[in-house]
């Protein structure tokens, strides 16, 4: 497993993020074929697997795209709404999402700024925490499932 170099507040958001990239790294080294995770769920409290919970190739593939754009920085607005839609939107759902964006403009400017700012904090914090051990527990059941637990 690779070693965070930066040091940080152990709170620190940056502590946080780098953590999740270096546990990414050492999961994209670990799972050296990621087709074996296909079909495979995580078992949850009591060995039981949660009905339409995704495989673990699903989460593979996910937490590697988010650590993208964690290291990398976020895609502009436009491409990650393509990116989501899988499509170009069309013109009515274009006009739509303008009104939207400005109903949200004109609501966001009358919230307490602070506020907002220490409710997306911490809730970018705990899902960054929360992907961390989802990137650990794919390592581990990968290891498990090729032999490989130390």
């Amino acid at each position: 497993m690779q070693v965070l170099t930066k040091r940080y507040p152990k709170n620190c958001l940056l502590t946080v993020m780098d953590r999740y990239s270096a546990v990414v790294r050492n999961m994209e080294q670990v799972v050296m074929i990621p087709s074996l995770l296909r079909d495979v769920h995580l078992s949850g409290p009591g060995g039981s697997v949660q009905d339409g919970a995704p495989d673990l190739y699903t989460y593979f593939t996910m937490l590697k795209s988010i650590c993208v754009e964690v290291d990398h920085g976020l895609l502009p607005r436009e491409e990650w709404q393509a990116k989501v839609a899988g499509n170009e939107a069309s013109e009515a759902e274009n006009d739509a999402a303008e009104t939207e964006e400005a109903e949200e403009d004109r609501i966001s400017e009358e919230l307490d700024l602070e506020a907002q700012f220490h409710l997306h904090f911490c809730s970018l914090h705990h899902i960054l925490t929360h992907l961390t051990r989802k990137a650990q527990e794919v390592t581990r059941k990968y290891q498990e499932m090729t032999g490989q637990v130390l």
